[in-house]
């Protein structure tokens, strides 16, 4: 078993060719719904960051497109992962446990994970990592179609998230597939490798929820922190909010409405660039029970002002 080493440098291809790839999106999941993307591949020849939107969705020398799943939750439902494009297995590995990455775990040489190489015509070949222990379903030399299962998205390798990793490769250079023109400016809405480009958000909202206290991030990473009903005699009522690609100066508003009318409000100004991130605003119970009805929370990234993503979640206090 082996996977293709990764390329150290961007391709700065001209535009597509007819002879170039056409990927198809390799993650049976919807884009913006129930999967977004995390990262984007790095631009930038130096050490600072800049996305093909002139954005800062990555991080210094990412080179591939990171579809991300909310939850492991979902991971443990499973969501497959795709051939991009038809093509012949030139290697794969499954085996490695699904597990957060710290500096203590062994990976060397194997920071993909469990995945898969695919090698298509003209030059072309596309990498598929982080994928869930003993779901690869391909084996080397086998061909595969465009859309055929490889196995599930997965928290194997070097990775603090449940995502595939989808690399892109010329004639071995890294490649975009969202633009293939040199830097970020403009281009000509032509200029993609994808049959139907995937909808990019520069940052987001993972997802929203209510719970009696502030959950732990362990809890709001499985997907349990959130909750559709709360007892009267809750010890608080919290919203709270899970984002990602958040940028320094970014501002998270959690706005809560009870049965009663506004309960409460609350801009959070974020201090730093993170991956991802939650923010939760709320209030401890002064009163014998809480008001029994209905409580709206809306929870909304702003960049500049201006709102990128908003989230609005209810629960029922009973």
């Amino acid at each position: 078993m082996r996977l293709a080493a990764v390329a150290a440098c961007l391709s700065l291809a001209a535009s597509p060719a007819a002879s170039d790839i056409v990927l198809q999106l390799p993650v049976d999941c919807t884009i913006g719904d129930s999967c977004y993307i995390q990262h984007l591949p790095d631009r930038d020849p130096s050490s600072g960051v800049q996305d093909y939107q002139c954005g800062g969705l990555s991080y210094d020398g990412h080179k591939g497109t990171d579809f991300a799943l909310p939850t492991l939750a979902a991971m443990q439902a499973g969501v497959a992962v795709l051939a991009a494009a038809p093509g012949v297995v030139a290697g794969m590995r499954d085996g490695m446990p699904d597990r957060y990455y710290t500096a203590d775990t062994d990976i060397d040489g194997r920071e993909c994970g469990n995945g898969v190489v695919i090698r298509h015509d003209d030059g072309w070949e596309t990498q598929y990592c982080h994928m869930r222990e003993g779901s690869v379903t391909v084996r080397t030399g086998d061909s595969v179609a465009a859309g055929q299962k490889l196995g599930d998205i997965g928290l194997s390798g070097q990775t603090q998230f449940p995502h595939l990793h989808l690399s892109l490769r010329k004639d071995g250079q890294q490649a975009d597939p969202f633009r293939q023109a040199p830097g970020c400016a403009p281009a000509p809405a032509d200029d993609t490798l994808w049959a139907d480009p995937p909808e990019v958000s520069p940052g987001g909202l993972i997802y929203a929820g209510f719970a009696p206290g502030i959950p732990d991030y362990d809890a709001i990473k499985q997907g349990t922190a959130a909750v559709s009903t709360l007892p009267d005699t809750a010890p608080g009522l919290v919203l709270f909010g899970f984002a990602y690609g958040a940028q320094a100066d970014d501002v998270l508003r959690l706005d809560i409405t009870g049965p009663d009318g506004p309960f409460l409000t609350q801009d959070i100004t974020l201090p730093k660039t993170q991956a991802q991130l939650f923010r939760a605003t709320g209030r401890k119970r002064t009163t014998p029970t809480w008001p029994h009805g209905t409580y709206s929370g809306t929870v909304t990234l702003l960049r500049n002002g201006t709102p990128l993503d908003s989230k609005t979640v209810t629960t029922q206090v009973r």
